[in-house]
């Protein structure tokens, strides 16, 4: 809730107070008697009545700003609903509120949104490290006749606070709302995956049933799996010039001429293709590639090829390229690419024929692989006609990650590839295992290999929401800006992802993305960083940690600085959001060091058991763990899992 509005939390149960007449003794009060209009005497006087036109005028004015006033969108939690529930505001129920403000989602029940279809703009900040503490707020109460869910009153901070703390929140929020982070009994879940992740609607849902009961109709089709210019472009293929221009080819660059249309399906051709790299001065060139036919399993083309550059680095553990192999090798990359556009082009008519019909020629033959975009590049190639074994299949913890090739050859193939070590990869071994995990593919459906059908990124839903605000279908145009290289990750959706290495670029990448985009997502980890809650993951044959080594919070002093940096940014952003901006800032979790220690010592406890390793071996190592520091690592993890929600508007 924002600060100004009457209606913070609490508000559903308004109710609208009607006049009644006074009492007298248990009788009505006496009506006042009629007021004679004034006398001439009385205007000499001076006593003339205020005139009725000027109070009017009052009032009206009055009511007008009673009208702009219940006409602004505002937030006001429910507490009769909230209070329904077992459990704190989820990360899920954050994100369906981001949705229903943004897209079409339908409404929270715990929250009442008054004029919804007025907000303009959605900026979402994950803030880790916003504890209580540092908003003066009361411990969450343990008495068992109150709820610990409800909202929380943010008490304003005297001018005389404490100098460790974020006065923006204080004077902007009246209320934060407790929340939940993701996660069972021994584990914390991914907030930005459970945020930027979620369950397709009924439509969609039934949408794709459809697709897919009509594509198992003809499961045997391999062109159901080749790529869309939308997939082209969003893994970085590089695409024709007759299909888009968006890709500029530079010298040395060639295209396969564009497809005749003809639909034959028994003539189809499918290559299953693997190229290998090595680095030299101009990065990493093709130094072998191979392709074998889909329909006979033979290999039609196995070459080494001369980089044009000495090479740096023979990359052997992942090429299996060697200084020897390539010696005596002539062969370049013009050579290469001469001999695989004649595959993927059509034949060229015969012009000493007799024949007077002329057959139409074959269809383009497909190109596949696993990230196939890769071993184009290395050729120099664009090609129309694309399948990606790395996107047909899902990873495991779904989109956007896309799964490892002998990952997927054994969870599906059941064989194991790339076991040669430091001898390297074979591409014949890897373009069969494409081959295969195709053919699986033909055999058993589209539905085969897949994970989470049911769920989807947010920036996908928004693309199909209906027109909303002025908006056009599929217009609302997203922005995350993140620490690392989110367009690999939770912002690969978005139309723009913009990484950062501090919260001054952020701060600056969010400035930059709001006036063009209409939901921007934004990270600040600074604070988190300060109160030590960012650790490097643990080394696998480092000693095991011990729960009590938890570094002390940093004091008021140290922290000061960071939370006056911090509290400069937020005002900053705010001021330069434009009016109706919804702002929704939560801490996603509080600290995880404790949870993290405990889990690092149960799952090599866990891990030493599995090993076969007795149980003298594994107390004289440290590997121990007891029922008491189980219920020690269930504490801790609920604890971990706790943070708050501040909801804001812009006026």
């Amino acid at each position: 809730m924002k600060r100004g509005q009457s209606e913070m939390a609490s508000v559903e149960t308004q109710s609208l107070s009607t006049k009644k007449a006074k009492l007298e003794n248990g009788k009505p009060a006496q009506a006042t008697p009629p007021v004679p209009p004034p006398t001439a005497a009385d205007q000499a006087n001076g006593e003339e009545w205020t005139k009725v036109e000027k109070r009017k005028k009052k009032k009206a004015s009055k009511n007008e700003g009673k009208v702009e006033q219940t006409t602004q969108p505002r937030f006001m939690y429910s507490n009769h609903e909230i209070v329904k529930r077992s459990h704190a505001i989820n990360i899920d129920d954050v994100r369906d509120l981001v949705l229903h403000l943004i897209a079409d989602a339908p409404p929270p029940n715990w929250l009442r949104i008054d004029n919804a279809n007025m907000v303009q703009k959605v900026v979402a900040l994950l803030v880790p490290g916003l504890t209580p503490e540092l908003l003066s707020l009361p411990p969450l109460p343990t008495s068992a006749t109150q709820n610990p869910n409800l909202p929380l009153s943010i008490p304003l901070l005297p001018s005389t606070a404490d100098t460790a703390s974020i006065p923006f929140i204080a004077t902007t929020f009246s209320h934060a709302c407790p929340t939940r982070a993701p996660g069972d009994q021994t584990r914390m879940h991914s907030v930005l995956s459970t945020f930027f992740t979620g369950p397709v609607s009924g439509e969609e849902k039934k949408r794709r049933l459809t697709q897919r009961v009509q594509s198992e109709l003809n499961k045997t089709d391999p062109t159901q799996y080749l790529l869309t210019l939308e997939q082209m472009i969003e893994n970085d293929y590089p695409i024709p010039s007759y299909m888009a221009d968006v890709f500029e080819k530079p010298t040395g660059w060639m295209e396969t001429p564009q497809p005749t249309g003809n639909e034959n399906k028994e003539k189809q051709k499918i290559y299953a293709i693997d190229c290998e790299m090595c680095l030299t001065e101009d990065g990493k060139e093709l130094t072998r590639v191979c392709i074998i036919d889909y329909n006979t399993g033979i290999v039609i083309y196995d070459q080494l090829v001369k980089p044009t550059k000495p090479i740096t680095d023979y990359l052997t553990r992942w090429s299996g390229i060697t200084a020897e192999a390539l010696g005596p090798v002539t062969t370049t990359l013009a050579q290469v690419q001469a001999h695989v556009l004649r595959l993927l082009s059509p034949p060229a008519p015969n012009p000493f024929s007799s024949s007077t019909t002329t057959e139409p020629p074959p269809p383009t033959p497909i190109l596949l692989g696993h990230s196939l975009e890769s071993d184009l590049k290395a050729l120099k190639i664009c090609h129309p006609r694309c399948i990606d074994t790395a996107l047909i299949y899902h990873h495991p913890r779904g989109r956007p990650l896309k799964p490892g090739l002998a990952w997927l050859t054994k969870k599906w193939c059941g064989r194991e590839i790339q076991t040669r070590g430091e001898g390297g990869h074979d591409p014949e071994e890897d373009a069969r295992a494409c081959l295969d995990l195709l053919k699986k593919k033909m055999e058993n459906g589209p539905g085969y290999g897949e994970f989470k059908i049911d769920f989807e990124s947010i920036f996908e839903r928004m693309a199909r929401s209906t027109a909303k605000n002025g908006r056009v279908v599929g217009g609302v145009k997203s922005a995350v800006v993140d620490h690392g290289n989110p367009s690999v990750m939770h912002g690969a959706k978005a139309n723009t992802a913009i990484g950062c290495k501090s919260d001054d670029e952020i701060l600056e990448g969010l400035l930059n993305a709001i006036p063009s985009h209409q939901f921007v997502f934004g990270r600040f980890m600074a604070l988190a960083n300060a109160l030590g809650w960012v650790t490097p993951k643990a080394s696998a044959d480092g000693p095991l940690p011990s729960p009590t080594t938890v570094d002390p919070p940093p004091s008021a002093t140290e922290l000061a600085p960071v939370l006056t940096q911090l509290n400069k940014h937020l005002k900053t952003l705010h001021a330069n959001l434009p009016p109706r901006s919804a702002v929704v800032i939560f801490t996603g979790h509080s600290d995880p060091r404790r949870m993290s220690i405990l889990n690092a010592r149960k799952n090599a406890f866990d891990t030493a058991l599995k090993s076969g390793k007795t149980p003298e071996e594994m107390r004289l190592a440290g590997l121990t763990w007891s029922a008491s520091e189980g219920r020690d690592l269930e504490e801790a993890v609920e604890l971990a899992r706790r943070g708050l929600l501040f909801l804001g508007i812009k006026q």
